[in-house]
């Protein structure tokens, strides 16, 4: 077994690579847009297995021209291209130079794992050819000697041939196909070992030798097999997530013609502004607005709520949500690749891709191994020879050095951690964009809070309407419907924007208002400080949220009222925080009495109220200069330079679309106990990553110099070797049993708890 754990998919990726290379324009066709003149371009390159693959991959398509950098998921073989401009950059002719031939990426579809298959019928050929072997040998251990003896090595010699040929192939191609490139990776050692191990058999058979080998070098294979069978069961079941992910996605949809026609289109050819008619049971392919029908939805996969959701015209639903009633007309508002399902998905890939800074120490480490391994296989075996002589017991301890050198518990001790880890969190509607985001997040001593949106649900409810002058809350409505701020949506929603006032023009200042102007009188709906420039009468608000007006030409026409109610378990969650030993700040932009309110609820000592974007990003910065590492949670348009500026940021999913790309993490849920989760789970797994490269290292401190004193059998060898990649992956599968209770059955507790002083009450 090498640190290339899932290298059985050489046997088939090979076969499947032969198909025509794409041309640019299906390249820049499959390609999207990031914002610009920015794309990325995502290749499936099925031969990249090791350290040395992804070195060598990054390093020649970074140096392209327009390429602004290249990221390989060696669990998915996939490659990430971001580039700049009109004209697609050469980087499938430069990785066919380089003898990785690319295609484009396409999620798996199906369950079966042609991969596992290949293996097992791999394990299957070498664990049957050993076997007899092995029955063979028994005879020749036994005394048999002279033609009997020889008869029984040539049948094995004959018996290993197909064995090496079709189990061995795994590891031959692969290492052929390094080698034929000027380059090395991790099975041309394996390669090497196996072959002087039947080399040398062979070699003794011929001159009539008391022993061979055979049973070894194929005993070899077979021990090897088993270790990278097991090592691709536990791989894949830590990213059983991202498939089942893959596997909500809709295959197509049927849409509606303007002419009346209905036809059946693939999913990826759904493109915005189309509309589809979903029957009852069918999964919603892209994200879109309904257009007609009423149905109830299975939600769980957005909220993490297994209650239905009842849905109306108007509403917006998620790709990968299931139509459980009615039949709906759905507008598509998003193409396949840039809908909620494919974003989470992107998300759970990028998780094992980040280059933390444990990450590029193995990576740098790993990718030494070829080289520094061969050179202490040869230098053991002149050591020996010049010591014995015996070249036969040379070359068998030299293969044995070669074998037992293992450089895939280091290469899988980080990756495969952020991969459980990042499977735990999803499990508990957290998403996370890369594994550094959990080694930032592992090290943060302050967590710095939005207040409206984060410690509150974000929708606040209008309790005046009562007390405004209707024509004024009907332009308040008008205004509020272009924009997405909670307080905003709360005008709009009491008050249904009627479309009768035609603003010349309309803009949106975050962390202030909306602007604009109509016959020639200028209108603001937004912050008092800030909307009634000519009119600042101060004061707040019943409920403490009176900062928000309409002005016209700067003086105040009407005053609006809200109130929010606080996210689920946001104290139990500050609580926690304040367990862990984090310091927690509540920054706003509301004034200080709404701030207080929500302060003295939630048992929070530090807030600042009253602080535009700008603001919040200078304080963020002097915590940063007084040598805090702060994590910032936040929703809002305006907290995104905040969640920038931060040593590390999480968002709702209810966030701006801007909020949640500029965060590192995303809770789809409304609990903020996934903020302690994502803590706890984060520094767990930074913990289990310092152990498994421990790991390593003292197994190649220890096993190295026992081979190379001759204390090792190759066979032994290969038996230790795959112990120790399973060591590793195991210990990373302890996350899964040392979790802390997710937030759902904390808010059950909760409740039950609630419900139990209740009842003891009465």
């Amino acid at each position: 077994m090498s640190c290339c754990a899932p290298g059985a998919e050489m046997a088939l990726d090979l076969a499947s690579t032969t198909s025509v290379l794409p041309s640019s324009q299906e390249i820049r066709l499959a390609s999207r847009s990031l914002g610009g003149d920015l794309h990325q371009t995502d290749l499936s390159v099925p031969t990249v297995h090791c350290a040395t693959c992804i070195q060598a991959i990054e390093t020649a398509l970074g140096k392209l021209d327009h390429v602004e950098g290249a990221r390989v998921n060696l669990s998915t073989k996939r490659v990430a291209v971001r580039w700049r401009g009109n004209e697609v950059p050469p980087f499938v002719a430069a990785l066919g130079r380089l003898g990785y031939e690319a295609h484009l990426f396409e999620p798996e579809v199906g369950d079966k794992d042609k991969t596992l298959s290949e293996l097992i019928r791999a394990v299957a050929v070498a664990g049957f050819a050993a076997g007899n072997i092995m029955l063979l040998s028994v005879s020749v251990w036994s005394g048999a000697e002279g033609a009997t003896r020889d008869l029984f090595h040539w049948v094995s010699a004959l018996i290993a041939i197909p064995a090496l040929a079709f189990a061995g192939g795994i590891f031959f191609r692969s290492a052929w196909n390094a080698l034929r490139h000027g380059r090395m990776n991790m099975d041309v050692p394996i390669a090497v070992g196996v072959s002087l191990a039947y080399a040398m058999s062979l070699y003794e058979t011929i001159n009539h030798g008391d022993h061979a080998y055979f049973d070894a070098s194929v005993s070899l294979l077979f021990f090897l097999l088993i270790g990278r069978t097991l090592d691709h069961v536990m791989r894949e079941r830590a990213r059983t997530a991202v498939k089942g992910l893959s596997q909500l996605a809709a295959r197509g949809a049927m849409v509606l013609r303007g002419d009346g026609a209905r036809d059946y289109l693939p999913v990826g050819e759904i493109e915005p502004g189309m509309q589809m008619l979903i029957a009852a049971g069918e999964r919603i392919p892209v994200d879109g607005k309904i257009i007609q029908g009423a149905s109830d939805l299975d939600c769980s996969l957005v909220s993490g709520e297994s209650t239905p959701r009842n849905v109306a015209p108007g509403e917006t639903v998620q790709a990968g949500v299931l139509n459980l009633t009615g039949s709906l007309t759905i507008e598509a508002t998003a193409a396949a690749k840039e809908s909620f399902l494919a974003q989470m998905v992107r998300l759970m890939e990028a998780a094992e891709g980040g280059r933390a800074h444990y990450r590029r120490i193995a990576d740098r480490v790993s990718a030494l191994y070829a080289p520094v391994v061969h050179l202490t296989a040869f230098a053991t075996f002149l050591g020996w020879m010049a010591a014995t002589g015996d070249w036969h017991r040379a070359i068998t301890i030299a293969i044995a050095v070669l074998i037992i050198t293992c450089p895939c518990a280091l290469g899988l001790a980080v990756p495969i951690v952020q991969v459980v880890a990042a499977r735990r969190l999803f499990e508990n509607g957290i998403m996370v964009k890369d594994g550094s985001a959990m080694e930032r997040l592992a090290t943060i001593d302050t967590t710095v809070f939005d207040k409206t949106g984060t410690l509150t649900l974000g929708q606040p409810r209008l309790v005046n309407a009562g007390s405004i002058d209707p024509a004024m809350l009907a332009i308040a409505a008008d205004m509020a419907a272009h924009s997405r701020h909670p307080f905003s949506k709360a005008i709009a929603g009491f008050a249904a924007p009627s479309g009768q006032h035609k603003f010349d023009a309309v803009t949106e200042h975050p962390g202030f208002g909306i602007e604009a102007t109509n016959a020639g009188s200028a209108w603001r709906l937004g912050r008092r400080g800030w909307a009634g420039w000519k009119a600042r009468t101060g004061g707040e608000g019943k409920h403490g949220y009176g900062g928000t007006v309409l002005t016209k030409d700067g003086f105040i026409v009407a005053t609006f009222d809200f109130e929010d109610a606080l996210r689920a378990d946001a104290r139990t969650a500050i609580g926690q925080l304040n367990d862990a030993g984090v310091l927690v700040e509540m920054l706003s932009g509301d004034t200080a009495g709404a701030c207080g309110e929500v302060a003295k609820m939630l048992g929070v000592d530090d807030f600042v109220p009253c602080l535009l974007p700008s603001g919040k990003v200078e304080r963020i910065e002097t915590m940063a200069k007084d040598g805090h590492k702060v994590l910032m949670v936040g929703d809002g348009l305006n907290d995104t330079p905040a969640l920038n500026a931060a040593h590390v940021s999480i968002a709702p999913a209810t966030a701006a679309d801007i909020g949640r790309n500029a965060a590192d993490f995303v809770f789809l849920r409304e609990s903020l106990l996934a903020v302690p989760l994502a803590l706890d789970v984060s520094r767990k797994a930074g913990h289990l990553i310092r152990q498994n490269i421990a790991i390593a290292i003292i197994y190649n401190a220890v096993a190295v110099p026992i081979a190379i004193l001759g204390h090792v059998t190759p066979l032994i060898a290969a038996i230790a070797m795959s112990a120790s990649s399973l060591l590793v992956i195991g210990n990373a599968l302890r996350l899964q049993t040392s979790m802390p209770n997710s937030p759902a059955k904390e808010v059950r507790r909760n409740r039950q708890s609630d419900f139990n002083e209740l009842a003891r009450s009465s």
